[in-house]
């Protein structure tokens, strides 16, 4: 299996050091799981979309200024 080095504030440096009982890789692996899934369903999602950019930014547009709107 392939490792990786991730940076991390120290302040979360400190907490991670304080609590050797946890197993931070599994914990680091399965939030990397959870979010490639995400990117793998969003990727299965617009492969199959006819929508353009200029589409997207069209209804882009129109929600945040329905959102404006009503809460304007």
């Amino acid at each position: 299996m392939p490792n990786i080095t991730l940076s991390i504030p120290e302040e979360l440096h400190n907490i991670v050091k304080k609590h050797t009982e946890i197993k931070w890789s599994e914990i680091a692996r399965r939030a990397m799981w959870t979010q490639a899934k995400k990117l793998q369903l969003m990727d299965s999602l617009v492969s199959k979309s006819t929508f353009t950019e200029k589409d997207v930014e069209e209804l882009d547009h129109k929600i945040k200024a329905g959102i404006l709107k009503r809460f304007a």
